[in-house]
């Protein structure tokens, strides 16, 4: 009997333990949910283009000033990987100093070109939708917008990019720099592959790859902190999801 006894009252907590849990769950539905009805959709996408402006005008600015890209080694611009193996046998050789201008010189073309990216973003930032808005905000992604300008806008600015780094590689003279560090040992040539024959172009693509990864850097820190780091419309939106 006692068996018996133990047995229905083991039975009833369960059942009200679980009944307690799924009125938890629903009660914090409907506060998720009327906390997401008191942010209009006027405030979503408006504080979200707030906050983008903001990140995307910290990421410019941090990589496109002198040594933005060179003294940053999360971006610092290296030799192409084709050329990387024979980095040792060149300095070896007494070419150190070639090396390591040419490698300054990608990156100040880097930097030269980064500001013209402030305008398309801009424009990107402008087009979006709504919806594209409270995707972005609530994909749960921390790079969610950074995708989202990785297909609106890295076509456009690759055609940007690539003649300001020509045009900057020809005043300072890239190629003639990549010509000199080689020239002497032709030989150590003959390892060089695409990225390395097609140098504006291996420029241009790293350009692209640090400005996304600063960017992406700024929307993980708005979403992580939107207190210190937004406008008062943004806190009230990443309000929701914190």
């Amino acid at each position: 009997m006692r068996l018996f006894n133990f047995l229905i009252l083991f039975t009833a907590l369960i059942v009200l333990s679980e009944t307690t849990s799924a009125q938890t769950r629903r009660t914090t539905a409907r506060q998720t949910s009327t906390r997401t009805q008191t942010v209009s959709n006027a405030d979503i996408s408006g504080g979200l283009k707030d906050a983008l402006f903001q990140g995307v005008r910290n990421a410019v600015g941090e990589l496109g000033r002198e040594n933005g890209f060179f003294d940053n080694t999360r971006v610092k611009i290296p030799l192409p990987k084709s050329l990387q193996k024979i980095e040792k046998p060149l300095r070896f050789a007494g070419q150190g100093k070639r090396v390591d201008d040419f490698v300054e010189a990608m990156n100040r073309a880097a930097e030269r070109a980064v500001p013209e990216a402030t305008d398309i973003f801009i424009d990107s930032i402008k087009q979006m939708s709504f919806n594209d808005a409270r995707n972005i905000l609530f994909s749960g992604q921390d790079d969610a917008a950074t995708q989202f300008f990785r297909r609106t806008s890295e076509a456009r600015l690759r055609q940007k990019f690539r003649p300001i780094v020509e045009d900057f590689t020809e005043q300072v003279g890239v190629t003639q720099k990549y010509k000199q560090m080689i020239g002497r040992y032709g030989f150590l040539g003959q390892v060089a592959g695409q990225d390395a024959t097609d140098l504006d172009g291996y420029v241009t693509e790293k350009a692209l790859d640090g400005l996304f990864l600063l960017i992406a850097d700024e929307e993980r820190k708005i979403r992580r902190d939107p207190i210190g780091r937004t406008t008062s419309i943004l806190r009230k939106v990443f309000g929701i999801l914190r």
